[in-house]
């Protein structure tokens, strides 16, 4: 079952969406929000997996709301408007459908069949999106984890406590740099990519973002930097001048194998309360590289990855945490540096020359 929040600043129109949506096998409308500003706490409280947006709202119309809500918190979105000369600027905006309201005259069968066809339209989609019913587990302590390399095949065996357990690197390992972050994250760590230049160590990425975003968004990274960055897939030996993003679905996790970094997936069940999390990537760095891991905690709300960057500080790794000014939302950066886990903050603007710094052994 597919959830859907519908938002309109017409009470009638909220009812008359809410009733076919729900005629609709396999979606139930759970609340309804009149403008944005309501819109977005019903988002955060009940986190549904497709949000219909009307483009003439008030507070906030619905266009600058959809590219607010792509930015912070992207999501599936179908724009339900009146208004369809938008009709194809809005794909460019984020939305993944449109559908015209009911023309003067018109029957509201054929406009129930419009969001009827556009529902079923992207189910294929939704089902990519949807992170609220992951596939069944199977028993942890039996899962055989494959690691493909070109040396053969390692076989790894999933504790459950395993992703939990600190395990410390005594020894630091070759430089890694890993970057944990969530609201605001998504033009935030843009900006920062589109400052790095090729060569550096290799870079791993935990962001909050559904799954069918993750992809894009890498594709999106990779075309603004000199770095060669990619969504990860499968277990991937981790190079110089690349960098990898969790897919919004799995955890990553860094092993050392041999003399090599491996980023392996893991389907487990939430870490943080968060799938990926940045707790779960930082614990694994700080297991695999110890001193000679960099972590950058930025925007995000919440506190994923606070226990595990203090791991890492207090075993020599640098951690650095992005500065109130520069947060779209300073929370998960906060509670880092009230646990004392960091021992730089810098501006946005900076944290690509810190990483630069770090790799040319100028900070540590």
């Amino acid at each position: 079952m597919y959830t859907v929040l519908v938002i309109d600043d017409s009470i009638s129109m909220r009812r008359v969406i809410k009733d076919m949506i729900n005629k609709v096998e396999d979606f139930e409308v759970v609340d309804t929000a009149a403008d944005a500003f309501e819109a977005r706490e019903k988002i955060k409280l009940l986190e549904p997996d497709l949000v219909t947006i009307d483009i003439n709202m008030p507070k906030m119309d619905g266009v600058t709301f959809l590219r607010n809500l792509m930015r912070l918190h992207p999501m599936p979105a179908i724009v339900i408007s009146g208004e369809s000369v938008r009709g194809n600027d809005i794909f460019e905006d984020g939305a993944v459908g449109f559908v015209n309201k009911p023309e003067l005259g018109e029957s509201m069968s054929i406009f129930n069949s419009r969001i009827k066809d556009t529902l079923l339209s992207l189910t294929f989609l939704l089902k990519k999106y949807t992170l609220k019913k992951p596939s069944p587990i199977k028993p942890v302590e039996e899962q055989i984890k494959k690691v493909d390399l070109s040396k053969g095949l390692i076989e790894h065996k999933v504790h459950p406590d395993e992703v939990y357990k600190s395990q410390p690197a005594l020894l630091p390992g070759s430089k890694i740099i890993g970057i944990g972050s969530s609201t605001g994250g998504v033009e935030s760590l843009l900006t920062v990519f589109k400052k790095l230049p090729s060569g550096l160590p290799p870079i791993v990425i935990t962001q909050h973002i559904p799954y069918g975003f993750s992809s894009s968004f890498a594709q999106r990274l990779n075309d603004h930097s000199d770095v060669i960055v990619s969504e990860v897939e499968k277990d991937t030996i981790l190079e110089y001048g690349h960098a990898y993003l969790a897919p919004g679905n799995k955890h990553l996790e860094i092993v050392k194998i041999g003399g090599n970094y491996v980023g392996k997936l893991l389907d487990i069940v939430k870490v943080s309360r968060h799938k990926p999390s940045v707790d779960l990537m930082f614990r694994s760095l700080n297991n695999s590289a110890g001193a000679g891991a960099m972590a950058v905690m930025m925007t995000g709300m919440g506190d994923d990855g606070t226990i595990a960057m203090l791991e890492l500080c207090n075993n020599g790794a640098y951690t650095i945490a992005q500065n109130e000014e520069s947060c779209v939302v300073f929370g998960m950066p906060a509670q880092a540096i009230k646990a004392g886990a960091v021992k730089d903050i810098c501006h946005l603007n900076e944290i690509a020359s810190f990483i630069v710094d770090y790799a040319n052994n100028k900070r540590k």
